[in-house]
C-alpha cells in the first residue's frame, strides 16, 4: 500500500473527517507514520466506508 497523500496538516485533515464523520473520535484518529493499514481499518471499522473511499476522501481534502 502506498502512503496515504495528505494535503495540509494531519489536524487540518481529522477535523474534516470529524465533520464528515461525527462518530469519530480522537483515538480512531490517531496517525502514525507507517500505520497507515491501522488507521483506514480503524476508519472502516466506525463509519462502514470501504478504506479506498476513505482513502481518497482523505486525498482529496
Amino acid at each position: 500500500m502506498t502512503k496515504l497523500k495528505i494535503k495540509g496538516t494531519w489536524n487540518e485533515t481529522k477535523g474534516k473527517l470529524k465533520q464528515k464523520y461525527a462518530e469519530l473520535t480522537d483515538n480512531d484518529l490517531l496517525f502514525e507514520e507507517g500505520k497507515e493499514d491501522e488507521l483506514l481499518g480503524r476508519l472502516q471499522q466506525r463509519t462502514g466506508e470501504t478504506k479506498e473511499a476513505i482513502r481518497r476522501y482523505i486525498e482529496e481534502v
